[in-house]
């Protein structure tokens, strides 16, 4: 861990680097950021410049002195790890397990069908219709976020931390943005609603939310 400020490469409109800045701000630390446009000029994370920092050629990837840390599930590790306080996650192993299991359930399940190179891969590669594209979007979000709603019975109070929220939520809150985004049927929902409400209403989540972001478009 380094006392140099944290430094965030992301893209306003990324879910994974929209979870690493709830966390951040969850945790009240200082960070800059620096934008890697996906679109433009072919994907900035393509370039050569970008690919010497992280070599998957995706966002976000957070710089913490010398260490580099990608994935957004082991950014939200590593800033557990380094920065304990306040802390995203239960104390006790079970229900550690148990908001670890939901957050993965939306970062590994659900979040990749509908990610940016997925769908350009449909869309480009396969010669897939936005029609039947958005429809296959909103078949898995649904289901997956239906999984969730079922999952959180595991969860008996309001938020993941009790009346905090924390590792879940940061992962839950962006997969509603996308769901929005892509109009999907948020109905039979009422705990995730409930929970994104409460989040929605906390500075840390409005000053992660994308359109508040230095290179939202």
């Amino acid at each position: 861990m380094s006392t140099e400020p944290l430094t965030l490469y992301s893209y306003w409109r990324s879910s994974a680097a929209y979870r690493v800045r709830i966390a951040l701000n969850l945790k009240g630390l200082a960070y800059r950021q620096v934008p890697v446009h996906l679109v433009k000029d072919g994907g900035q994370q393509h370039s050569e410049e970008y690919r010497a920092l992280n070599s998957q050629e995706l966002v976000p990837l957070l710089v913490d002195g010398h260490a580099r840390i990608a994935q957004s599930l082991a950014i939200l590790e590593y800033l557990e790890e380094t920065h304990p306080q306040p802390g995203l996650l239960p104390r006790d192993p079970l229900q550690r397990a148990q908001v670890r299991s939901l957050a993965m359930h939306i970062a590994c399940d659900i979040h990749p069908l509908n990610n940016l190179r997925v769908l350009q891969y449909l869309s480009g590669t396969l010669a897939v219709e936005d029609e039947v594209k958005s429809a296959w979007i909103r078949h898995w979000v649904e289901i997956g976020l239906r999984n969730v709603e079922a999952g959180l019975a595991a969860l008996k109070s309001p938020l993941s931390l009790g009346e905090r929220p924390g590792y879940f939520e940061a992962c839950l809150i962006p997969q509603l943005y996308n769901a929005r985004r892509f109009d999907c049927d948020l109905s039979g929902l009422p705990r995730i609603l409930a929970i994104e409400a409460r989040c929605q209403s906390l500075e840390a989540f409005q000053q992660a939310a994308p359109e508040v972001q230095p290179d939202a478009q």
